[in-house]
């Protein structure tokens, strides 16, 4: 019953991480833009989250509305100030985008305090299930159906309807998307707000599990690129295959070897890249 648990556990991380790995990996598809910002979005979505339930609003309410503020925020961002440096080398998109991230930590700990806080669970989902010996939270089972049904509306989003194919060629060549008549810069802004909100939308169902902290953005940017690296860059269902493994082994291993949990998830990384470089999914 403890592995069934850690399982279940492992693979509702891995839904979450796929939401924060996959806005990453579009992002990078479209773009060619490394975004170092991205755990800033995440963290955003959590606190976002954090202030609205504080305040009195439902959960059911904070939760879309921090991902559709994280959305516009990043849409935003993307105009003013991203889009002037995409035919810069990727050294510029780093520094750009982690000074991002610093000030949005900075923000977030001007705004809420240094010492972070919790979010209960929404009252509907704040019991267990019991099935003979075994008990599971109510809220992490949500997480896992909601997160599924999600991921099976963005893959549809993507490949089977017309929108998903202007992005798909977009990443294949911004020129000839251009050429078609598309606005390819609209196209960039939606693209890049799309995968923040997914990051932010991440936060949100993270905040009533792990609490909110202003570090918080760091950890998840690492644990999207290990996500990303593993599963190929550009690839859907290569972030969804490598967020289940990465959390199921994280969890697993976190009953095993408590130490050396997280470990684990960056030795798999590193046999990724060593064997496969462009990850298990990953296109050329």
């Amino acid at each position: 019953m403890t592995y069934l648990f850690q399982i279940l556990n492992g693979i509702g991380l891995g839904m979450l991480y796929f939401l924060l790995a996959v806005g990453l990996s579009v992002i990078f598809g479209l773009l060619q833009f490394v975004n170092f910002a991205h755990g800033a979005f995440y963290l955003l979505g959590a606190y976002f989250t954090y202030d609205l339930v504080e305040r009195g609003v439902s959960f059911w309410v904070a939760m879309p509305v921090a991902a559709v503020l994280v959305t516009l925020i990043a849409a935003a961002t993307e105009i003013v100030l991203l889009r002037r440096i995409y035919k810069l080398p990727h050294t510029f998109h780093i520094l750009v985008t982690v000074g991002l991230a610093l000030m949005i930590q900075e923000l977030a700990i001007i705004a809420w305090g240094p010492l972070g806080g919790n979010v209960p669970a929404p009252e509907a989902f704040n019991g267990v299930i019991i099935i003979g010996n075994f008990v599971y939270p109510e809220y992490r089972l949500f997480v896992i159906v909601f997160t599924a049904i999600l991921a099976g509306a963005l893959w549809w989003v993507l490949e089977g309807t017309r929108v998903g194919a202007v992005v798909r060629a977009g990443s294949e060549s911004a020129e000839n998307t251009a050429l078609l008549g598309y606005n390819t810069l609209r196209i960039n802004s939606a693209v890049f707000g799309l995968g923040a909100g997914l990051a932010g939308l991440a936060g949100a169902l993270a905040a009533p599990i792990r609490g909110v902290e202003p570090f918080m953005g760091l950890e998840a940017l690492g644990i999207a690129f290990i996500v990303v690296v593993i599963g190929g860059m550009g690839s859907y269902t290569g972030a969804l295959l490598a967020g289940i493994l990465v959390g199921v082994t994280q969890s697993v291993m976190a009953s095993l070897w408590p130490e050396g949990a997280r470990l684990m998830i960056y030795l798999g990384m590193a046999l990724v890249i060593v064997t496969m470089p462009r990850g298990l999914l990953g296109r050329a």
